[in-house]
């Protein structure tokens, strides 16, 4: 029986299934885990994409969104307008 590797980025077809993908990751995920969903993100719209409205090479793209990678705060905000997202603040409830 063969088997393809799962892609998550295969599942991320609309704007809702992306917006909460995205959520459950910033509720429950570590810096890492956040960095690699906005790249699964980004690989499910297309990266040539995301590189022309970020102004972004599609190299440093990739490399910005890869495993163990540390981008700068406004490379994330640059990624997410593109991707259509924003952050936003709510209050923890006690």
């Amino acid at each position: 029986m063969n088997t393809t590797k799962f892609d998550i980025a295969d599942y991320l077809d609309n704007k809702e299934m992306i917006a909460e993908y995205l959520n459950i990751v910033l509720e429950e995920g570590n810096d890492a885990d956040i960095i690699n969903a906005i790249g699964h993100v980004a690989k499910a719209i297309g990266m040539t994409k995301i590189a022309e409205e970020t102004g972004m090479s599609r190299p440093s793209l990739y490399k910005a969104l890869s495993d163990g990678a540390k981008p700068q705060f406004a490379t994330i905000m640059k990624v997410l307008k593109a991707i259509g997202g924003q952050i936003q603040v709510n209050p923890i409830s006690a």
